[in-house]
């Protein structure tokens, strides 16, 4: 048996192959596209792989990037699941005030973050899992792995164009994070990085004080990387969590309804 784990974003379409639908599951292959490209994934990325056994995704780039995704999967004999969120699922229980209206990323990567936090630690813990991408969101869960709410800010690209277009004659060019900025290109930089940084600490203020205990933070997207040297808080670093995530959710599924 084959499984195909879909992440698709706002900006990219990251895919990974494993030996079974199970966490610790054996990669076999994996790869991402733009999501302009993604009509190419059957004649190019995916050409070459094992035909699936069993795919479950988790999407919030839209119906119609969906509907393109899953033409490309029409190669294979396999029938495309999507992750939803719901009020509990895989040792979580959802705590938005419209479960299914949480997206299905941030749920995903919480459930991921949260069975790796189960198996790293002899008790349970409280959590803050931020996710860097075209938006940024940072969770709070409480060590019985209930999510107690979230923020969501823009991402580095979003506050810069959002600058570069409200601000008469302000270009953005690529500058340097560092703590006293004196020139515009790392003044603009370091003021997006410290944004995020600042939400992320506020975070865990609030998670701290709440669970009166010290949470654990893992941050994942693929922007993540960039944040790292400018985080005063300490945290992980896990590229995965939303194919740790999806591999969670497959093994409940399948031992119940068969995916």
């Amino acid at each position: 048996m084959t499984f195909l784990a879909l992440d698709v974003g706002n900006t990219r379409l990251k895919w990974a192959q494993y030996d079974s639908a199970q966490p610790g599951a054996k990669l076999l292959g994996h790869g991402a596209v733009f999501l302009e490209n993604i009509d190419r994934l059957a004649d190019e990325d995916w050409r070459d792989l094992p035909a699936p056994t069993h795919m479950l995704g988790c999407i919030v780039a839209g119906e119609a990037i969906r509907r393109r995704v899953e033409e490309q999967m029409e190669m294979w004999d396999v029938t495309p699941h999507w992750a939803v969120s719901s009020a509990a699922e895989a040792g979580m229980i959802n705590g938005y005030d419209h479960p299914t209206r949480l997206g299905a990323d941030r749920w995903v990567a919480m459930i991921g973050a949260h069975a790796r936090m189960r198996k790293q630690f002899p008790t349970p813990q409280p959590m803050v899992v931020v996710m860097v991408g075209t938006a940024v969101t940072v969770e709070a869960i409480d060590a019985s792995g209930k999510f107690l709410g979230g923020l969501i800010l823009p991402g580095h690209g979003i506050m810069l164009r959002a600058l570069e277009s409200g601000t008469a004659g302000l270009r953005v060019p690529t500058g340097d994070v560092c703590e006293f900025p004196t020139n515009t290109s790392d003044a603009l930089t370091s003021g997006g990085t410290y944004a995020i940084a600042g939400a992320v600490e506020r975070m865990v203020q609030h998670v701290r004080q709440h669970c009166s205990a010290e949470p654990v933070c893992m941050m994942t997207g693929g922007a993540g990387w960039k944040m790292a040297p400018s985080m005063s808080v300490q945290f992980e670093l896990v590229d995965t969590l939303i194919f740790d995530g999806l591999l969670e959710i497959a093994q409940r599924r399948l031992e119940r309804f068969g995916l």
